[in-house]
């Protein structure tokens, strides 16, 4: 059960109904995860989204280097439902299964693609030391080159938030679906 409110239609004022228009309408086309959340703010809701928007779509990063990216996130913060929405992306993105399988069980993956292994040790370090070693750094610009790793650490950023809004208002996973990750 979420903590906050899951408006209807009929509840929502007009900038949250135009929020909820472009949602539906656009490539997402669903209100699930945090837009649920943000729909409460809406002139934050549609910034937000918005970034989220090249993040997920107009990123110079290949899909399976974004989604290595984003699950590596989502299992960092367990957020279930950025797990269950995107491990289905990662896999149709090119990101082999065992690689998906380890990061679910906290594991470090074996990697035999160069761009992979340079991106998963750029968000290891990140994520636990809160910066990155200039060997990584070189390591993954060599990889990425600068704009790749504007757009990984941005990546990064936004899906960070994305799972604290997911984790802090305690969004819901659909109806049958069963927590993806473990604690």
């Amino acid at each position: 059960m979420s903590r906050i409110p899951i408006l209807a239609a009929d509840e929502m004022n007009a900038e949250q109904q135009r929020f909820h228009k472009n949602i539906t309408d656009g490539p997402r086309g669903g209100m699930g995860g945090p837009f649920q959340a943000w729909i409460h703010s809406p002139d934050f809701a549609d910034r937000a989204q918005k970034v989220g928007e090249y993040c997920r779509y107009n990123s110079v990063l290949e899909p399976r280097l974004s989604e290595l990216a984003i699950l590596f996130t989502a299992r960092h913060w367990t957020a279930q439902f950025e797990w269950f929405a995107h491990a289905p992306m990662a896999l149709k993105g090119g990101l082999a299964p065992d690689i998906i399988e380890a990061i679910r069980q906290r594991r470090t993956p074996e990697f035999s693609m160069a761009d992979e292994a340079a991106v998963y040790q750029f968000c290891s370090e990140l994520y636990r030391d809160s910066q990155v070693s200039d060997a990584t750094y070189g390591d993954a610009k060599d990889q990425l080159g600068d704009q790749g790793l504007v757009d990984l650490v941005g990546i990064l950023g936004y899906y960070a938030m994305v799972s604290m809004t997911l984790n802090v208002f305690e969004m819901p996973l659909p109806e049958g679906v069963a927590p993806p990750l473990e604690p």
